[in-house]
């Protein structure tokens, strides 16, 4: 039996739903206590620190 290729449209699928979990690996909430607890030194941290002083100063 021959390998057959995905068409457009199912190859569009395949690439959208493996982008859709690597996203929503990336977007899951760190819970404060657990072994992935964020740094108070990282980026994310300080990203978040910026915001909120503009969101406060609007």
């Amino acid at each position: 039996m021959g390998v057959t290729r995905l068409k457009r449209k199912d190859r569009r699928n395949k690439t959208t739903s493996r982008l859709e979990v690597q996203f929503l690996k990336l977007a899951t909430n760190i819970e404060l206590g657990s072994r992935s607890a964020e740094k108070k030194d990282s980026q994310i941290a300080k990203n978040n620190a910026v915001l909120a002083i503009a969101a406060a100063g609007k």
